[in-house]
């Protein structure tokens, strides 16, 4: 006699409810291979950074030792001291970045908007000419400024602006990259606003002040960090017209105290970490404007 079993429905629904175990997916070296060399890439390169930085915290006689035998000594300072520093901006250095902070600044204020007035009419009014006034912008900033630097200076001689600030400022407010980035960024504005600014009877400057420039906050601090940069990085130009000490900017006074007979590391590489830093914050804390910008403006 047979006996049939049979399985109850709630029973076979109950299994059919057990959660179904995926098998673990083992850890591919390969996978994750380009993520382990940018950060070792990103080590390589962080390594003399963090070298300068550790030679700035040490005594002078100090910085070039012991290195036939790198160890983690040679980045983490065990005798840290700001002598460098203190001993940096109780001479010239310190007045050499103020003039290095007040010529970016009015660099930058001035600059901006110089190129936010020419990219406005560039994109908005339509002139004769208006493609090739755009192409010469666009070939001022793919000339390298050091090509032009010494017939320059010569006329600025001439024209009594050597050790001068203006000398030092008018040759970087006018940035053919950053009338381009702004003229790019005009270009998106709609027009439907413009005629209807118009059509209420907003003036051109109105239009200007009140719509493009609120809409393009990214590009314009795109462009002043173009500005910036160019002008703090410069060194042939204030190299050419900041002869004296009083209008002398940071890479050069950086430059003197490496063309001293005893050269003193430990200052030098304060000198160099200071450079760095100011740049270095404002850039980072701005690089999300400039990235969107280069997005708004068709850069690749």
């Amino acid at each position: 006699m047979a006996i049939e079993t049979h399985r109850s429905p709630r029973a076979t629904h109950g299994r059919s409810r057990e959660p179904h175990r995926s098998p673990r997916r083992r850890i591919s070296p390969a996978r994750h291979a380009p993520l382990i060399a940018a950060v070792l890439i990103g080590l390589l390169f962080t390594l003399p950074l963090l070298w300068v930085l550790a030679g700035s915290l040490r005594p002078g006689d100090k910085v070039l030792a012991g290195l036939e035998s790198l160890s983690w000594r040679s980045v983490v300072p065990t005798d840290a001291t700001f002598h460098n520093y203190v001993t940096l901006f109780q001479g010239d250095f310190g007045r050499a970045v103020l003039n290095s902070v007040l010529v970016a600044a009015v660099t930058v204020c001035v600059g901006l908007l110089l190129s936010a007035t020419a990219a406005f009419g560039l994109a908005v009014f339509d002139f004769r000419g208006r493609g090739a006034v755009f192409a010469v912008i666009l070939l001022s900033f793919m000339i390298p400024f050091d090509a032009i630097a010494i017939p320059l200076a010569s006329t600025f001689r001439a024209w009594d602006l050597q050790n001068t600030y203006a000398g030092l400022i008018l040759p970087g407010i006018g940035n053919g990259l950053a009338i381009f980035l702004l003229r790019q960024f005009f270009l998106a504005v709609p027009r439907e606003l413009v005629e209807a600014a118009r059509l209420d009877g907003l003036n051109w400057w109105g239009v200007f002040r009140r719509i493009y420039l609120p809409l393009s906050r990214p590009a314009l601090i795109a462009a002043g960090l173009t500005l910036f940069t160019f002008q703090w990085q410069s060194y042939m130009w204030p190299l050419l017209i900041g002869t004296e000490p009083a209008k002398q900017l940071g890479p050069i006074a950086l430059g003197t105290l490496q063309g001293q007979m005893v050269v003193d590391y430990g200052q030098v590489f304060a000198a160099a970490v200071v450079l760095t830093v100011i740049p270095l914050v404002v850039l980072l804390r701005l690089q999300r404007y400039f990235t969107r910008s280069i997005a708004g403006s068709g850069l690749k």
